[in-house]
């Protein structure tokens, strides 16, 4: 997990800025989640270090109408105080006076949001989950194959850069290549690129290749969730595999959170982009609840109590 600065909570909202200069976008945000500050304008003064404060309607009235001058210095002196990395009013509210002039002198940043107060809130906490997850770095492909996130696994040098340029010119999407970064948010698992693997793409013998400028800016992505997991291995002549599906999915825990995991084995001859495309087209079908192996066990179960009867 990175540092989150109020540069970057600025640069990915566009709050329009009432107070602070370019220095006051340097401080740092330390907690995943904000404060409404009903009990500190009470003059209750135990929040939280870290915490982005968000002033709404409520607290807006309760200034103007509830306050004196000398309770809001108290109030706002505290609320702008190092450990605090800003403040967001929504609705286009107006700030109040005393806050803004004690804001002024601090270089403390203050920010306005349109949004109502709960949708704001909502965004922001969506936004400080996926920051503040923890991260964990994967070797693999992962990619967008008909909407659903792939992560292609196997050992180094078994093919996993070249099957994933062949299925980027079927059409699909590269979101990241060698080293994968896997985090939970919302209860699913996302993954994305190393920032300076971006775009990349290594081929042995080739080098690295920008996938967005050979193929265009739509061929890959930032950050997808992982639908399923699909491991590559080396074909062995000697090895029985499950022909039919019934046993071949399994599922790999990543932050408490099952994924799909499929084995496929790759040999000579075996188009491996089409097979990759054929299991997530069942998977597919599977979520629809269209399962191709579960309804060939029926089938042949059928069958076998229809040849039961004949005899």
């Amino acid at each position: 997990m990175k540092d989150i600065y109020v540069r970057d909570v600025h640069d990915y909202f566009k709050y329009r800025i009432v107070c602070g200069n370019d220095d006051a976008l340097n401080r740092k945000v330390t907690e995943g989640d904000i404060n409404r500050p009903g009990l500190e304008l009470s003059g209750y003064f135990e929040m939280p270090n870290g915490r982005i404060v968000v002033i709404g309607e409520k607290e807006t009235s309760y200034i103007n109408t509830r306050m004196s001058e000398q309770q809001q210095r108290s109030v706002f002196e505290f609320l702008t105080r190092d450990d605090i990395p800003m403040i967001l009013i929504s609705r286009d509210l107006p700030c109040p006076r005393i806050l803004y002039e004690i804001a002024y002198r601090k270089n403390f940043p203050i920010f306005s949001s349109y949004a109502q107060t709960n949708s704001l809130i909502v965004e922001l906490l969506s936004y400080l989950e996926e920051k503040f997850a923890p991260v964990q770095s994967l070797h693999g492909v992962l990619l967008q194959v008909y909407g659903r996130g792939v992560l292609i696994t196997g050992e180094s040098g078994v093919g996993k850069s070249e099957i994933a340029l062949e299925l980027i010119k079927k059409g699909h999407i590269l979101v990241a290549d060698d080293r994968v970064d896997v985090f939970r948010a919302h209860n699913q698992i996302f993954g994305q690129p190393a920032e300076v693997l971006k775009d990349m793409l290594e081929l042995r013998g080739v080098g690295l290749l920008n996938i967005s400028d050979m193929f265009g800016g739509m061929s890959t992505t930032g950050k997808t969730d992982i639908a399923c997991i699909i491991n590559l291995s080396k074909l062995d002549p000697e090895a029985e595999y499950d022909r039919l599906g019934f046993n071949n999915e399994q599922v790999e825990t990543l932050f408490g959170i099952d994924i799909p995991k499929l084995n496929i084995p790759i040999g000579e001859g075996r188009s491996v982009a089409a097979m990759i495309e054929a299991a997530v087209s069942n998977i597919i079908m599977r979520q629809k609840g269209k399962d191709s192996a579960e309804n060939f066990r029926h089938r042949l179960t059928h069958f076998i109590e229809e040849q039961k009867g004949n005899d």
